[in-house]
């Protein structure tokens, strides 16, 4: 299976900036964080039934619907000057980054998923209460 990511998911991009640009799609353009939140529940929701079923694919075209809501979000927050689907990527890599130290840290350990489970949660906490509450 090749992996194309980086240039399909450029073009994925920029499918989305025109659909919301001037000329582009009505629908796409009207659409807010808000109006969107229905869809997103959707699809999770897919998602959830077509793992469960074990209906591969289903699965990958509920994970494109997923994507896509990824995406527009994403669009809209650019738009809005706040942040870009780039943005979105690089604190998701930092986020595993410094979640899997006993991957990724110099010092390898050997967790059971039950002590990473653990792990993650308790790195979470802390950089979660290190954070002020914030709205969207």
């Amino acid at each position: 299976m090749k992996r194309r990511a980086p240039a399909t998911f450029r073009e994925l991009t920029g499918l989305m900036h025109t659909l919301r640009a001037p000329g582009g799609c009505p629908w796409d353009a009207a659409q807010t964080h808000k109006t969107l939140l229905k869809y997103l529940r959707e699809e999770s929701k897919e998602v959830e039934r077509a793992v469960r079923r074990g209906d591969h694919d289903n699965l990958k075209e509920e994970l494109g619907d997923v994507l896509l809501q990824v995406l527009f979000h994403a669009e809209l927050a650019a738009e809005a000057g706040r942040f870009t689907i780039t943005d979105v990527m690089t604190v998701l890599r930092d986020k595993l980054l410094r979640r899997h130290p006993h991957v990724f840290s110099p010092i390898k350990e050997k967790l059971t998923p039950a002590q990473v489970h653990a792990q993650w949660k308790r790195i979470k906490a802390a950089e979660k209460a290190k954070k002020p509450f914030r709205t969207v």
